[in-house]
């Protein structure tokens, strides 16, 4: 019996683990490790959208924020809309995340969560939340803040990849959020040859706060680059 789309995301998500070295000031979160609940509501969320075995367009984020996925275990997807778009209600955490708003208004527009889902699926290289020890305590990090960090995480990362990839991804054009993430995916990509096409598009945090009154162009941009084939 072959797996479905969604119990080869869970199988992932379930085994996921960082054990490489990382810069000393640097930490790794895992948030299905953190709360019991983001388990449930990963495995809810893939049960929903894909239980099925379809190909589908693959867009690459950067690491999951510790507001969004590293929450509710699902990209770009902060509690507020897993529970008015998706139905999906998380008791123990509750959490808006800007990027959350453009994609989920975004994903109204191309025809709704079923269809975009059905046809897309959103993860990042680094699947894990990245934590930078700071003045005011640990705040968010990117895989590519740190030169050392980016060398200590670039196999974990090409791995993740080559994984998701697995999953039923038609690899002959990847959509990359942010064009500094697309520098070092493309660097990657070089090296393990993963992708032929890669089409890059401003990233959702980028948009909501420095160009929000342009917002609709982002989505009609968005939705254009998706529906071309």
């Amino acid at each position: 019996m072959n797996k479905t789309f969604a119990e080869k995301v869970i199988e992932f998500n379930k085994s996921l683990h960082y054990s490489g070295s990382l810069p000393e000031d640097f930490q790794v979160l895992n948030p299905y490790l953190d709360n019991p609940e983001t388990m449930t509501v990963m495995q809810k969320f893939y049960h929903q959208y894909y239980n099925d075995s379809d190909r589908r367009k693959f867009i690459i984020g950067i690491n999951p924020s510790r507001h969004g996925a590293g929450v509710t275990g699902v990209p770009f997807t902060d509690t507020k809309r897993l529970e008015s778009v998706c139905g999906i209600k998380m008791k123990s955490a509750h959490t808006h995340e800007v990027s959350s708003v453009f994609i989920y208004d975004m994903i109204e527009e191309y025809g709704g969560a079923q269809e975009f889902y059905k046809n897309i699926y959103i993860n990042s290289p680094f699947p894990l939340a990245i934590v930078r020890k700071s003045k005011n305590g640990w705040l968010n990090a990117n895989y590519y803040d740190d030169k050392e960090l980016f060398t200590d995480v670039k196999d974990f990362m090409i791995q993740s990849l080559k994984e998701h990839i697995s999953l039923n991804l038609d690899t002959s054009e990847v959509f990359i959020l942010g064009k500094k993430n697309a520098d070092f995916i493309s660097k990657l990509n070089k090296e393990a040859h993963l992708f032929e096409k890669m089409t890059v598009l401003e990233h959702p945090r980028y948009i909501q706060q420095y160009k929000s009154k342009e917002k609709q162009l982002y989505i009609d941009k968005y939705i254009l680059a998706l529906n071309t084939h």
